[in-house]
C-alpha cells in the first residue's frame, strides 16, 4: 500500500481562526445596532402620521365639566356683590346664570325645568343690567336671584359634583343666550317655589300691574312637600313683631279679605290692618296664604303654598315636564304673551352697561 506523508497543522495554524482586532469588533457591533434601529423606528415613522390627533393620550387635567364651562363663555360679563366677603365678582353671563340654577332650583328637577329656570334666570338679569342705571352689580342673595360659584358648589356636592355639575351644564347649555321678551323688553321673570293651586296677580303682591304676570291655575303644587306649613306665635310675639297691642281677657277678632287666588289681601287683629304681604314678612310665613286659629294665648297660622306666588311656579314647572312639556311650554304657560330672543339682540347696550 502506497502512502503520502501526512501534514502536520500546528494549533495556531487553523482554517478561519484569523486573529480579529477591536477595532473591527467595535465596528460590527455598531453595525448590528444600526441594524436594529432602522426595523424599529422606519415603521414607526411611517405609522405615525396616519393617526388621528383626538386618539393621542392629552395631558389636559380639564374636567368634562369644566370643559362645557368654557364653551358657554359669554361676552357679556355680569358684576356679583358677595355678601359673605363683601367683593366683587366679574363673570361670564352664562357662568353666573349656572351659579343661579344650582342655587335656585333642586338639581334633580327634571331637565326642561331645569331649562326654564336657566331662561329666567338670564333675562333677570339682563333686565337688571338694562334698567338700574347706577349700580349695575347684582347680589347673590333673594334680594335678585341666589348664587354660588363654583368652589361652593364643589363643597356643597362633594362627590356628586361632576354628575350634577355636567347635568346642569346640559340645561344651561340648551338655552344658551335666550331671554324672554314682552314687546322687545326683557321681562321681570319672578318665580317661586310652591303656589296654594294658582299664581298671583303682581299688582295684588307688588302692587304695579304687569301684563305677562297674570294668575293662572297651577294644580300640581298641591302634591308639594312645601305646600302646607304651620307656624304659633304667643300673642306677645305678635305684638312684637306687628308693634301692637291686643287683648288678654278676650278672643282676638281677625277678619280676612282675600285675592282672587285665594291669598290674603288684607287682615285685620281687632283694630289693627295689615296687608297679607306685610303679615308674610313680619311673621317670617312661607306664604299670603294662610289661616288662623287661636289657642288660648297663641295663634296658629297654617299656610298654603311657599313663596310670593307670582310667575313661574318651580314645582309646577316640574310637574309639568314630568307630562312631556318642553321648557318653552312651562315659559309660556307661566308668562303670558311673552317670546324668547338671543341676549345679543341688546347686544349693544349691554356691552355698555358692562363696562360702567
Amino acid at each position: 500500500m502506497n502512502t503520502k506523508p501526512r501534514k502536520i497543522i500546528k494549533k495556531n495554524q487553523l482554517p478561519f481562526r484569523k486573529k480579529v482586532s477591536s477595532k473591527s469588533k467595535k465596528t460590527f457591533i455598531l453595525f448590528i445596532i444600526g441594524i436594529i434601529a432602522i426595523v424599529l423606528i422606519i415603521p414607526t415613522s411611517i405609522v405615525l402620521p396616519f393617526i388621528k390627533k383626538d386618539t393621542l393620550p392629552s395631558e389636559s387635567n380639564a374636567s368634562p365639566s369644566n370643559e362645557k364651562a368654557e364653551e358657554m363663555n359669554s361676552d357679556y360679563m355680569v358684576a356679583v356683590k358677595r355678601a359673605s366677603t363683601d367683593t366683587v365678582e366679574n363673570l361670564p353671563l352664562e357662568t353666573y346664570v349656572v351659579g343661579v340654577v344650582a342655587s335656585e332650583m333642586p338639581i334633580e328637577f327634571e331637565m326642561e325645568a331645569l331649562k326654564a329656570q336657566a331662561v329666567a334666570a338670564r333675562t333677570y338679569v339682563v333686565n337688571h343690567l338694562l334698567h338700574e342705571s347706577k349700580d349695575k352689580t347684582i347680589t347673590d342673595t333673594v334680594q335678585h336671584q341666589v348664587y354660588k360659584n363654583d368652589e361652593e358648589l364643589r363643597q356643597l356636592w362633594g362627590k356628586d359634583y361632576e354628575d350634577k355639575m355636567n347635568r346642569l351644564m346640559e340645561a344651561v347649555q340648551a338655552t344658551q343666550g335666550q331671554v324672554i321678551l314682552h314687546g322687545e323688553t326683557p321681562i321681570t321673570p319672578a318665580f317661586f317655589s310652591t303656589s296654594n293651586g294658582f299664581t298671583e296677580n303682581s299688582e295684588d303682591y307688588w302692587g304695579s300691574e304687569l301684563p305677562y304676570l297674570r294668575s293662572v291655575e297651577s294644580p300640581w303644587d298641591k302634591n308639594s312637600p312645601k305646600f302646607l306649613d304651620q307656624k304659633t306665635f304667643s300673642l306677645t310675639e305678635i305684638e312684637d313683631h306687628l308693634q301692637i297691642t291686643l287683648p288678654r281677657e278676650e278672643a282676638v277678632a281677625v277678619d280676612i279679605t282675600r285675592t282672587d287666588s285665594e291669598r290674603v289681601k288684607e287682615l285685620t287683629l281687632q283694630d289693627h290692618t295689615f296687608s297679607g304681604r306685610e303679615i308674610r314678612e313680619k311673621l317670617g310665613l312661607r306664604s299670603n296664604d294662610f289661616s288662623i286659629k287661636q289657642r288660648n294665648d297663641h295663634l296658629i297660622f297654617t299656610t298654603k303654598g311657599y313663596g310670593h306666588g307670582i310667575g313661574m311656579s318651580q314645582y309646577g314647572a316640574n310637574e309639568l315636564a314630568k307630562q312631556g312639556k318642553t321648557y318653552e311650554d312651562i315659559i309660556h304657560y307661566y308668562y303670558k304673551d311673552v317670546q324668547m330672543k338671543p341676549v345679543n339682540h341688546f347686544a349693544p347696550t349691554l356691552v355698555r352697561a358692562s363696562e360702567n
